[in-house]
């Protein structure tokens, strides 16, 4: 049988923290959604919470942290893709290791399925485009290069930056490309989103980089686009790693 655990956190004052009867102040989305995922996993990983333990409803635990139900869902989504709960429709999400494991789980991809396969695809990808974009397209990768670089809501960010890859893709005028990134764009978004929540300062670290593929594809560089979306990609790639060996 498992059992409904209550996780309590002050987040008016720390990211892990608990006291009694304190009303949390209101904090940017990305920091409660840490506070909650580094709450929730470090409960795991210290056996507070154990294998076949069932989390409260989202609206419980909305209702502990004194934090939205999107929150939430953050949080629990990120716990999802590092392997330490998973989520079934209509029973509630479940604790299923504590420690996490050696790849990320992406939906129906995996992150290491993404990191062997996204520089076959988006690094040539951005080289076309620079040889290829119109007008148009650079004007839809300068719109989103711009939001991102101002965007505070996290859930608005990783779906600009998976709109970013696709844009690119597009812009490459080749229909396999733009065809594969439209696939996998969900899975992307999702690891965007764990990466930013478990990796420190990711997310400006990635504008910065969007920033140096959209001027190599401005530029009209092939080599330059491919090089700059490289250098990002690996960037990815190592961040992922750190998670996996923590």
């Amino acid at each position: 049988m498992t059992r409904a655990i209550f996780l309590t956190v002050n987040l008016s004052d720390s990211r892990t923290a608990g006291q009694q009867g304190a009303t949390p102040s209101p904090l940017a989305r990305l920091s409660a959604a840490e506070a909650v995922f580094n709450a929730i996993r470090g409960a795991i990983e210290s056996g507070k919470l154990a294998v076949g333990d069932k989390l409260n409803s989202e609206a419980a635990l909305a209702q502990e942290y004194g934090v939205s139900r999107s929150v939430i869902r953050e949080a629990l989504r990120s716990c999802n893709a590092l392997g330490l709960t998973v989520t079934r429709t209509g029973r509630g999400t479940f604790v299923v290791a504590d420690h996490v494991a050696n790849d990320l789980v992406l939906g129906q991809f995996s992150a290491r399925d993404l990191n062997e396969a996204r520089p076959h695809i988006e690094v040539p990808a951005a080289g076309l485009a620079a040889e290829r974009r119109t007008a148009e397209d650079l004007d839809i990768l300068r719109a989103m290069v711009a939001s991102m670089a101002v965007e505070t809501d996290p859930e608005a960010w990783v779906v600009l930056d998976s709109g970013f890859h696709a844009a690119i893709a597009r812009a490459s005028g080749n229909k396999v490309f733009e065809s594969v990134v439209a696939d996998i764009r969900d899975a992307l978004t999702h690891q965007s989103e764990t990466l930013n929540l478990v990796t420190e300062d990711r997310q400006h670290a990635s504008n910065e980089e969007h920033q140096r593929i959209l001027d190599a594809i401005e530029s009209g560089s092939a080599p330059d686009a491919s090089a700059t979306m490289s250098a990002h990609l690996r960037a990815v790639a190592d961040a992922l790693d750190s998670i996996l060996k923590q």
